[in-house]
C-alpha cells in the first residue's frame, strides 16, 4: 500500500510519501498556506497526484501521551480528510519528530531559511517511519 504523510502545521504542512512493502519513507514536500481553504486545495492535488491508498497525519500528542488542543485539532482534521478523501486515514503520535528532523539537517550547510523548507517534510518523513516501525512484522507468523 502507499502511503502520504502529513504533519499539519499553522503556516506549512509538511508531506511524505512511502509504501508499507520496502517501508521507505521519502520526503514530497511542503504546502505553505495559513489559510485553510488554500490548504485543503492544495492538499487535495498532491492526493490526486500521489495517489495514495491511505493517510497518515501526525498526531502532536502531549510529552505524557495526553491530548492537548494541538492532538484534538490533528484528530478532526482527520476526520475531516477521511470524509473528503474517502480514504483510509490513520493517525500516529509524532512526539520528537521536529527536533528528528532538525538533528537530520544539524551538518548540512543549509542556511536557516533553507532548513525551514525542508523541516516540515522532514517530519512528516518521520511520522511516516515511525508509523511503518508501529505495523506488524510482515515475515512473523
Amino acid at each position: 500500500m502507499r502511503f502520504l504523510a502529513i504533519d499539519l502545521g499553522g503556516k506549512r504542512t509538511g508531506l511524505a510519501v512511502g509504501d508499507d512493502e520496502s517501508r521507505i519513507a521519502s520526503p514530497l514536500g511542503v504546502i505553505e498556506a495559513a489559510a485553510e481553504q488554500e490548504r485543503w486545495r492544495q492538499l487535495t492535488r498532491h492526493i490526486d497526484d500521489e495517489k495514495p491508498d491511505a493517510l497518515v497525519v501526525g498526531l502532536p500528542l502531549n510529552m505524557d501521551g495526553s491530548d492537548g488542543p494541538a492532538a484534538k485539532q490533528a484528530r478532526a482534521f482527520a476526520e475531516a480528510l477521511a470524509a473528503r478523501t474517502g480514504l483510509p486515514v490513520h493517525v500516529q503520535d509524532e512526539r520528537l519528530t521536529s527536533s528528528a528532523a532538525d538533528d537530520q539537517m544539524a551538518r548540512t550547510g543549509l542556511t536557516h531559511g533553507q532548513k525551514k523548507q525542508r523541516r516540515d517534510a522532514l517530519a512528516a518523513a518521520a511520522i511516516l517511519r515511525a508509523f511503518f516501525d508501529a505495523l506488524p512484522d510482515r515475515d512473523a507468523g
